[in-house]
């Protein structure tokens, strides 16, 4: 079974990265999640570089609670980030992830934190 889901994951991201790219201006926001975290990434696709990072496992991170908590927290502590490093607008990666539960939670906590998308 889990081959299905992870296959259906890889075909839906396809689809998904074929019409969303991030460019200098405006970098991509994408997300991974496992079962232990959440990690957030702020890519610049044009130079293929890794602006920003954040995740549940890192040591600045610092929340309790349940995974969904952890995740609005993951979505603050990217954004607090990104606009240290000058970044407000982002395009927004759910990286085949359905736009439900975690994903939801990190993208009003960086929406929350002062990201744009």
């Amino acid at each position: 079974m889990a081959g299905i889901k992870s296959a259906r994951r890889e075909r839906i991201k396809k689809g998904i990265r074929k019409h969303l790219a991030g460019s200098t201006e405006r970098p991509r926001l994408t997300v991974f999640r496992s079962n232990k975290g959440i990690y957030a990434q702020i890519i610049d696709d044009v130079n293929g570089k890794t602006l920003v990072s954040a995740s549940s496992s890192s040591k600045e991170f610092a929340a309790s609670g349940n995974k969904v908590d952890q995740s609005k927290a993951v979505g603050k502590l990217v954004a607090e980030k990104a606009i240290a490093a000058g970044i407000s607008k982002v395009v927004f990666d759910r990286n085949g992830y359905l736009y439900h539960g975690r994903i939801k939670s990190l993208a009003d906590g960086a929406r929350e934190g002062g990201l744009d998308f």
